[in-house]
Protein backbone atom coordinates (compact mmCIF):
# COMPACT_ATOMS: atom_id res chain seq x y z
CA UNK A 1 0.00 0.00 0.00
CA UNK A 2 1.67 3.61 -0.60
CA UNK A 3 0.34 6.31 1.07
CA UNK A 4 0.56 10.20 0.89
CA UNK A 5 0.36 11.55 4.47
CA UNK A 6 0.40 15.38 5.38
CA UNK A 7 1.18 16.46 8.70
CA UNK A 8 3.72 13.62 8.96
CA UNK A 9 6.27 15.33 11.23
CA UNK A 10 3.95 16.03 13.82
CA UNK A 11 2.84 13.81 16.57
CA UNK A 12 -0.11 11.69 15.42
CA UNK A 13 1.04 11.95 11.84
CA UNK A 14 4.81 10.87 13.08
CA UNK A 15 2.98 8.21 14.73
CA UNK A 16 1.23 6.94 12.04
CA UNK A 17 3.99 6.70 9.98
CA UNK A 18 6.09 4.89 12.34
CA UNK A 19 3.53 2.30 12.18
CA UNK A 20 3.27 2.01 8.28
CA UNK A 21 6.96 1.05 8.84
CA UNK A 22 5.76 -2.27 10.95
CA UNK A 23 3.29 -2.42 7.67
CA UNK A 24 5.86 -2.05 5.09
CA UNK A 25 3.72 0.56 3.18
CA UNK A 26 5.29 2.81 1.04
CA UNK A 27 5.30 6.64 2.55
CA UNK A 28 4.85 10.11 1.05
CA UNK A 29 5.67 12.28 3.71
CA UNK A 30 4.36 16.04 4.16
CA UNK A 31 5.40 18.60 5.97
CA UNK A 32 7.69 21.65 6.60
CA UNK A 33 11.07 19.98 5.64
CA UNK A 34 12.75 21.55 8.58
CA UNK A 35 10.26 19.66 11.13
CA UNK A 36 11.83 16.43 10.17
CA UNK A 37 15.46 16.72 11.02
CA UNK A 38 15.02 19.30 13.98
CA UNK A 39 12.63 16.94 16.32
CA UNK A 40 14.91 14.72 17.69
CA UNK A 41 11.61 12.01 19.21
CA UNK A 42 11.28 11.76 15.54
CA UNK A 43 14.71 10.81 14.71
CA UNK A 44 14.61 7.03 14.08
CA UNK A 45 11.55 7.05 11.95
CA UNK A 46 11.83 6.54 8.43
CA UNK A 47 9.49 9.01 6.62
CA UNK A 48 10.10 7.45 2.67
CA UNK A 49 9.67 10.44 0.35
CA UNK A 50 9.37 14.17 1.70
CA UNK A 51 7.87 16.76 0.09
CA UNK A 52 7.74 20.29 1.17
CA UNK A 53 3.60 20.69 1.81
CA UNK A 54 3.83 24.38 0.40
CA UNK A 55 5.06 22.73 -3.06
CA UNK A 56 2.47 19.55 -2.58
CA UNK A 57 0.14 20.24 -5.37
CA UNK A 58 3.03 21.32 -7.83
CA UNK A 59 4.76 18.40 -6.62
CA UNK A 60 1.96 15.89 -7.18
CA UNK A 61 0.87 17.35 -10.73
CA UNK A 62 4.62 16.76 -11.81
CA UNK A 63 4.75 13.23 -10.08
CA UNK A 64 1.81 11.97 -10.49
CA UNK A 65 2.23 9.15 -7.71
CA UNK A 66 -0.10 6.16 -7.36
CA UNK A 67 -1.91 5.81 -3.72
CA UNK A 68 -4.03 3.64 -2.27
CA UNK A 69 -4.78 6.47 0.27
CA UNK A 70 -4.01 9.49 1.78
CA UNK A 71 -3.98 10.67 5.39
CA UNK A 72 -4.72 14.32 6.08
CA UNK A 73 -3.63 15.37 9.59
CA UNK A 74 -1.46 18.48 8.53
CA UNK A 75 -3.10 21.77 10.32
CA UNK A 76 -2.51 24.24 12.54
CA UNK A 77 -4.02 22.72 15.70
CA UNK A 78 -3.04 25.88 18.33
CA UNK A 79 -6.25 26.53 19.82
CA UNK A 80 -5.04 29.67 21.29
CA UNK A 81 -4.20 31.00 17.27
CA UNK A 82 -6.34 34.00 16.94
CA UNK A 83 -5.49 34.97 13.59
CA UNK A 84 -8.50 33.76 11.80
CA UNK A 85 -6.89 33.92 8.10
CA UNK A 86 -3.85 32.32 8.74
CA UNK A 87 -6.44 29.85 10.44
CA UNK A 88 -8.38 29.21 7.15
CA UNK A 89 -5.64 29.31 4.96
CA UNK A 90 -4.05 26.53 6.26
CA UNK A 91 -6.72 24.50 8.16
CA UNK A 92 -9.89 25.26 5.37
CA UNK A 93 -8.46 26.16 2.04
CA UNK A 94 -5.35 23.38 2.34
CA UNK A 95 -8.15 21.03 3.28
CA UNK A 96 -10.29 21.78 0.25
CA UNK A 97 -7.27 21.26 -2.19
CA UNK A 98 -6.79 17.93 -0.55
CA UNK A 99 -10.47 16.82 -0.89
CA UNK A 100 -10.70 17.65 -4.47
CA UNK A 101 -7.33 16.41 -5.25
CA UNK A 102 -8.43 12.79 -3.88
CA UNK A 103 -11.94 13.31 -5.95
CA UNK A 104 -9.93 13.83 -9.18
CA UNK A 105 -8.05 11.39 -8.55
CA UNK A 106 -10.25 8.53 -6.84
CA UNK A 107 -7.87 8.04 -3.83
CA UNK A 108 -9.55 7.13 -0.69
CA UNK A 109 -9.11 9.95 2.41
CA UNK A 110 -8.79 10.20 5.51
CA UNK A 111 -8.72 13.43 7.48
CA UNK A 112 -8.42 14.93 11.11
CA UNK A 113 -11.83 17.29 12.12
CA UNK A 114 -11.35 17.93 15.84
CA UNK A 115 -13.75 17.63 18.87
CA UNK A 116 -13.00 21.34 19.72
CA UNK A 117 -15.82 21.32 16.98
CA UNK A 118 -18.42 20.72 20.44
CA UNK A 119 -17.51 24.24 21.97
CA UNK A 120 -18.29 23.88 25.42
CA UNK A 121 -20.14 20.62 25.17
CA UNK A 122 -23.28 22.41 25.88
CA UNK A 123 -25.12 20.75 22.74
CA UNK A 124 -23.34 17.56 23.63
CA UNK A 125 -21.09 14.92 21.84
CA UNK A 126 -23.34 13.59 19.38
CA UNK A 127 -21.57 13.27 16.38
CA UNK A 128 -24.36 13.29 13.92
CA UNK A 129 -24.09 15.19 10.77
CA UNK A 130 -26.39 16.82 10.57
CA UNK A 131 -25.95 18.61 13.96
CA UNK A 132 -22.43 20.22 12.67
CA UNK A 133 -24.31 22.86 11.42
CA UNK A 134 -24.99 24.18 14.71
CA UNK A 135 -22.08 23.60 16.90
CA UNK A 136 -20.22 26.46 18.25
CA UNK A 137 -16.59 26.24 18.92
CA UNK A 138 -14.82 28.28 21.72
CA UNK A 139 -11.75 29.27 19.16
CA UNK A 140 -10.70 30.25 15.35
CA UNK A 141 -9.31 26.41 15.54
CA UNK A 142 -12.50 24.47 15.82
CA UNK A 143 -14.62 26.80 13.85
CA UNK A 144 -11.69 25.94 11.17
CA UNK A 145 -12.39 22.15 11.36
CA UNK A 146 -16.14 22.54 11.70
CA UNK A 147 -16.17 24.81 8.57
CA UNK A 148 -14.24 21.77 6.55
CA UNK A 149 -17.00 19.36 7.66
CA UNK A 150 -19.35 21.14 6.17
CA UNK A 151 -17.93 21.90 3.22
CA UNK A 152 -17.29 18.38 3.09
CA UNK A 153 -20.49 16.96 3.68
CA UNK A 154 -21.41 19.48 1.18
CA UNK A 155 -19.43 18.73 -1.73
CA UNK A 156 -20.41 14.93 -1.14
CA UNK A 157 -24.24 16.05 -1.67
CA UNK A 158 -22.61 17.52 -4.92
CA UNK A 159 -20.97 14.26 -6.05
CA UNK A 160 -17.47 15.37 -5.79
CA UNK A 161 -15.96 13.26 -3.19
CA UNK A 162 -13.10 10.47 -2.85
CA UNK A 163 -13.93 6.87 -3.74
CA UNK A 164 -14.39 6.18 -0.07
CA UNK A 165 -14.01 8.89 2.97
CA UNK A 166 -13.67 9.32 6.27
CA UNK A 167 -12.99 12.33 9.16
CA UNK A 168 -12.14 11.97 12.87
CA UNK A 169 -13.28 14.49 15.82
CA UNK A 170 -9.78 13.20 17.42
CA UNK A 171 -10.86 14.25 21.23
CA UNK A 172 -7.64 14.98 23.98
CA UNK A 173 -4.79 12.56 22.69
CA UNK A 174 -1.65 12.12 24.44
CA UNK A 175 1.47 9.53 24.19
CA UNK A 176 5.48 9.72 22.93
CA UNK A 177 6.04 12.14 20.04
CA UNK A 178 4.54 14.80 21.43
CA UNK A 179 7.25 17.33 22.86
CA UNK A 180 8.02 19.68 19.74
CA UNK A 181 4.53 20.54 20.14
CA UNK A 182 5.06 22.86 23.43
CA UNK A 183 2.28 24.70 25.56
CA UNK A 184 0.03 22.31 23.31
CA UNK A 185 1.42 18.59 24.42
CA UNK A 186 -1.05 16.61 27.16
CA UNK A 187 -1.05 17.57 30.17
CA UNK A 188 0.94 14.32 30.47
CA UNK A 189 4.27 15.15 29.47
CA UNK A 190 3.98 18.73 31.22
CA UNK A 191 3.68 16.70 34.17
CA UNK A 192 6.20 14.38 33.50
CA UNK A 193 8.34 17.35 33.54
CA UNK A 194 6.94 19.26 36.21
CA UNK A 195 7.69 15.83 38.41
CA UNK A 196 10.94 15.50 37.39
CA UNK A 197 12.08 19.15 37.76
CA UNK A 198 10.01 20.06 41.23
CA UNK A 199 8.58 16.73 42.93
CA UNK A 200 5.21 18.23 41.68
CA UNK A 201 2.77 19.18 39.18
CA UNK A 202 0.24 21.67 38.82
CA UNK A 203 -3.52 21.58 37.54
CA UNK A 204 -5.91 24.05 36.77
CA UNK A 205 -8.35 25.42 39.49
CA UNK A 206 -11.82 24.91 39.00
CA UNK A 207 -13.58 28.03 38.74
CA UNK A 208 -16.97 26.39 38.96
CA UNK A 209 -19.07 25.69 42.29
CA UNK A 210 -20.46 22.25 40.92
CA UNK A 211 -16.95 20.93 40.06
CA UNK A 212 -14.11 20.57 42.56
CA UNK A 213 -10.57 21.22 40.96
CA UNK A 214 -9.06 18.47 39.64
CA UNK A 215 -12.11 17.11 38.76
CA UNK A 216 -12.76 18.84 35.22
CA UNK A 217 -13.26 15.94 32.73
CA UNK A 218 -11.62 15.01 29.57
CA UNK A 219 -12.02 12.10 27.01
CA UNK A 220 -7.99 11.23 27.07
CA UNK A 221 -6.96 8.81 24.18
CA UNK A 222 -3.55 6.98 23.69
CA UNK A 223 -2.15 8.09 20.22
CA UNK A 224 -1.66 4.62 19.52
CA UNK A 225 -5.61 3.80 19.67
CA UNK A 226 -5.92 6.83 17.24
CA UNK A 227 -3.15 5.23 14.77
CA UNK A 228 -4.96 1.83 15.03
CA UNK A 229 -8.42 3.47 14.00
CA UNK A 230 -6.96 5.23 11.10
CA UNK A 231 -5.31 2.01 9.50
CA UNK A 232 -9.12 0.65 9.88
CA UNK A 233 -10.69 3.41 8.00
CA UNK A 234 -8.18 2.57 5.26
CA UNK A 235 -7.93 -0.97 5.11
CA UNK A 236 -11.96 -1.84 5.86
CA UNK A 237 -12.73 0.83 4.27
CA UNK A 238 -14.92 2.43 6.17
CA UNK A 239 -17.00 3.94 2.73
CA UNK A 240 -18.13 7.38 4.51
CA UNK A 241 -18.88 9.79 7.07
CA UNK A 242 -17.90 12.15 10.41
CA UNK A 243 -17.06 10.07 13.52
CA UNK A 244 -16.05 11.05 17.04
CA UNK A 245 -12.58 9.02 17.83
CA UNK A 246 -12.17 9.42 21.97
CA UNK A 247 -12.55 6.19 24.43
CA UNK A 248 -15.89 7.15 25.20
CA UNK A 249 -15.35 7.72 29.09
CA UNK A 250 -14.40 11.02 30.54
CA UNK A 251 -12.23 10.90 33.04
CA UNK A 252 -10.95 13.61 35.84
CA UNK A 253 -7.00 15.58 35.53
CA UNK A 254 -6.31 13.60 39.07
CA UNK A 255 -7.12 10.16 37.40
CA UNK A 256 -4.49 11.52 34.75
CA UNK A 257 -1.49 12.51 36.69
CA UNK A 258 -1.71 10.41 39.50
CA UNK A 259 -0.52 7.27 37.55
CA UNK A 260 2.57 9.82 36.54
CA UNK A 261 3.49 9.75 39.82
CA UNK A 262 3.42 6.31 40.01
CA UNK A 263 5.63 5.39 36.78
CA UNK A 264 8.08 7.66 38.37
CA UNK A 265 7.61 6.04 41.67
CA UNK A 266 7.15 9.96 43.34
CA UNK A 267 4.93 10.90 45.85
CA UNK A 268 1.66 12.29 44.58
CA UNK A 269 1.70 16.13 45.09
CA UNK A 270 -0.39 18.14 43.31
CA UNK A 271 -1.03 22.41 42.97
CA UNK A 272 -3.75 23.61 41.90
CA UNK A 273 -3.54 27.46 40.32
CA UNK A 274 -5.98 29.77 38.73
CA UNK A 275 -6.68 29.16 35.45
CA UNK A 276 -5.80 32.07 33.00
CA UNK A 277 -8.22 34.50 32.60
CA UNK A 278 -7.39 34.86 28.72
CA UNK A 279 -8.84 31.21 28.39
CA UNK A 280 -10.72 30.74 31.46
CA UNK A 281 -14.22 31.61 29.48
CA UNK A 282 -13.31 29.09 26.51
CA UNK A 283 -12.01 26.58 29.33
CA UNK A 284 -13.96 23.01 28.74
CA UNK A 285 -14.81 21.13 31.77
CA UNK A 286 -16.49 18.51 29.92
CA UNK A 287 -15.47 16.15 26.87
CA UNK A 288 -16.73 12.87 26.11
CA UNK A 289 -16.87 10.80 23.41
CA UNK A 290 -20.03 9.21 21.65
CA UNK A 291 -18.63 6.51 19.78
CA UNK A 292 -22.07 4.47 18.73
CA UNK A 293 -21.31 5.43 14.67
CA UNK A 294 -17.83 4.44 14.61
CA UNK A 295 -18.67 1.13 16.56
CA UNK A 296 -21.96 0.48 14.22
CA UNK A 297 -18.66 0.94 11.46
CA UNK A 298 -17.91 -2.55 12.63
CA UNK A 299 -14.74 -0.64 14.50
CA UNK A 300 -14.41 -2.82 17.52
CA UNK A 301 -11.38 -1.38 18.12
CA UNK A 302 -10.69 -2.05 22.17
CA UNK A 303 -8.73 0.99 23.71
CA UNK A 304 -6.14 1.28 26.22
CA UNK A 305 -7.04 2.58 29.90
CA UNK A 306 -5.77 5.77 30.80
CA UNK A 307 -3.74 4.14 33.93
CA UNK A 308 -1.52 1.28 30.79
CA UNK A 309 -1.93 4.46 28.62
CA UNK A 310 0.10 6.75 30.77
CA UNK A 311 2.46 4.02 32.16
CA UNK A 312 3.42 3.24 28.80
CA UNK A 313 4.31 6.81 27.80
CA UNK A 314 6.00 7.68 30.94
CA UNK A 315 8.31 4.69 30.56
CA UNK A 316 9.00 5.38 26.46
CA UNK A 317 9.84 9.42 27.74
CA UNK A 318 12.65 7.64 30.16
CA UNK A 319 13.99 5.44 27.82
CA UNK A 320 13.65 6.86 24.45
CA UNK A 321 14.29 10.72 25.38
CA UNK A 322 17.17 9.25 27.74
CA UNK A 323 18.58 7.66 24.59
CA UNK A 324 18.32 10.42 22.46
CA UNK A 325 19.79 12.25 24.81
CA UNK A 326 23.24 10.15 25.06
CA UNK A 327 23.34 9.73 20.89
CA UNK A 328 23.53 13.65 21.27
CA UNK A 329 26.17 14.01 24.00
CA UNK A 330 27.90 10.89 21.59
CA UNK A 331 28.06 12.91 18.33
CA UNK A 332 29.14 16.28 20.28
CA UNK A 333 31.90 14.31 21.36
CA UNK A 334 32.80 13.35 18.20
CA UNK A 335 32.97 16.62 16.70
Amino acid sequence: MKLLVTGAAGFIGARFVEACQKKSYSIISVDEPSYFSSRAEHRNIQFGKIVDRSTLFDWLKKHRPELNGIVHLGACTDTTEMDEQYLTRMNLEYSQSIWEYASQNKIPLVYASSAATYGDGNLGYDDAESRIVNLKPLNPYGESKRLFDLWALGQEKEGVTPPSWSAFKFFNVYGFGERHKGKMASVVLHAFDQIQKTGKTRLFKSHRLDIAHGHQKRDFIFVEDIVNVLFYALEKPIRRGIYNLGTGQARTFLDLVRPVFSALKKPENIEFIDTPVAIRDRYQYFTEAKIERLRAEGCTNSFTSLEGGVSKYVQELLLKEESLSSSDQKAAGQK
